[in-house]
């Protein structure tokens, strides 16, 4: 229903947004990329990925203009942020887990806590210039995410992930990531039993920290 052309999620939009974000960023600038809708994995070409398959958004245009591929997203807002830029991106899309190509990934291990899974690829190490970058995934790379009404009592259907994201930002005060994390699993988990489908939020970071002890600032 969207009028202003310039707003519609088309690829050459999404690609010109995306560049406004981090143009001109400065330190203490601290930027937000939301992203809920289609998400795929397609063959990777350059071999960099150690699934062997690239992740990518599906812009409105997708089956004409083609995906917006991890590389690229990686190429426009994770490698021009400067020292004293954050970035925080939360997508909310099936195979999302590394759709920003950040080389830490956050795992649960057999006793319930988060470590960091360095996916560092030494041939294809994809840094920032400086800054931190941080995205909050609907699911893993493998794995589908849910629209759902069990949210809104109504008929309208919302992502599961934005839902539980915000519910949990505006929930809890000075929220850690792990604590972030941990109460999207939660909300999630449940509606993905309904469904019969999997699906573990994700978060990955271009730089290992302690997620129990550090605080979200967006």
């Amino acid at each position: 229903n969207e009028r202003q052309p310039s707003k519609i999620p088309t690829k050459q939009n999404i690609r010109k947004a995306l560049k406004w974000l981090v143009y001109g960023c400065q330190p203490g600038d601290s930027l937000v990329f939301h992203f809920s809708g289609h998400g795929t994995r397609q063959k990777d070409y350059n071999h960099d990925e150690v699934d062997g398959f690239d992740e990518a958004l599906c812009p409105l245009d997708h089956e004409t203009e083609g995906n917006i591929i991890d590389d690229e997203i990686n190429d426009t807002i994770v490698k021009p942020l400067t020292r004293g830029t954050t970035l925080h991106a939360i997508i909310d899309a099936c195979y999302s887990g590394t759709v920003l190509d950040l080389p830490f990934v956050c795992r649960m291990n057999k006793e319930g806590r988060y470590t960091w899974e360095d996916q560092r690829n030494p041939s294809f190490y994809k840094r920032t210039s400086g800054g931190l970058a941080f995205c909050f995934s609907a699911c893993d790379d493998h794995q589908t995410s849910a629209d759902t009404t069990a949210f809104t009592g109504t008929n309208v259907r919302t992502g599961a992930m934005t839902y539980s994201f915000v519910q949990a930002i505006q929930n809890e005060r000075r929220l850690t990531y792990g604590h972030l994390l941990n109460a999207m699993r939660y909300t999630i988990g449940d509606v993905s039993k309904a469904h019969g489908a999997s699906q573990e939020p994700q978060l990955t970071s271009s730089d290992k920290f302690d997620i129990y002890s550090r605080p979200v600032v967006l």
